[in-house]
């Protein structure tokens, strides 16, 4: 008979408990914590340039804050296109936005068909309809067919373990900067707080230019 002293028993089970609790956490099959290692960033340039000054957004489709920005950024992109590179990557808090990351593959998706600003745009300007949507598929695969995206590659795309492993890795990168709310900026590396005005845009990419000698 083996005898086991009653430490030794709860260690025991607070292991196995953490064990499970460890598979929970990974969610088994769930895409939106399936990870293809070897996926790298994504690389969406609005007008890409030889330029060396760039502006990152990392960004969420279904957040206010961001959604306030975007008229702003929208402005400051066709004001400094061919100026600046002006660059997004996705970052969706899944905490607090149940459909953020089906936002983003949307996106990713519609990137696949070289339409990803197209997509980024309605996904924004739409927001108030699409964000509280029991279903989302309806409404991003109606924005699909306003681009003139194929709808049937765009599905398959949306549902692809390729488009959610590139949302990982910007998720990744973005963490390693840091990055704990949306909209967060960087501009040449450097994290930057910029208000949701056209002049406060204006005043730090002005003088990274200047300071770059463009």
């Amino acid at each position: 008979r083996i005898y086991m002293s009653k430490g030794f028993v709860i260690v025991l089970v607070a292991i196995c408990a953490l064990f499970v609790g460890i598979v929970a956490f990974t969610g088994g099959d769930d895409k939106e914590n399936s990870v293809i290692s070897n996926a790298k960033p994504s690389q969406h340039i609005y007008s890409k340039t030889d330029s060396k000054v760039t502006l990152v957004e990392y960004g969420d489709f279904q957040c206010p804050y961001c959604y306030q920005y975007e008229p702003i950024v929208a402005q400051v992109r066709e004001k400094y296109k061919g100026k600046i590179n002006f660059q997004f990557r996705n970052f969706p808090l899944q905490a607090t936005h149940q459909n953020a990351f089906a936002a983003h593959r949307a996106a990713e998706a519609a990137h696949k068909q070289n339409k990803f600003w197209e997509m980024h745009d309605l996904l924004y300007q739409n927001q108030k309809q699409w964000s509280e949507a029991q279903s989302v598929n309806p409404y991003f695969e109606s924005y699909a067919k306003q681009i003139g995206l194929d709808v049937n590659k765009y599905k398959t795309d949306f549902a692809s373990k390729e488009v959610n492993a590139i949302i990982n890795a910007d998720m990744k990168a973005g963490n390693d900067l840091k990055v704990t709310g949306t909209p967060t900026f960087f501009l040449n590396g450097k994290k930057t707080e910029i208000t949701a005005d056209l002049a406060s845009f204006e005043k730090v990419i002005d003088a990274a230019i200047q300071k770059q000698g463009q």
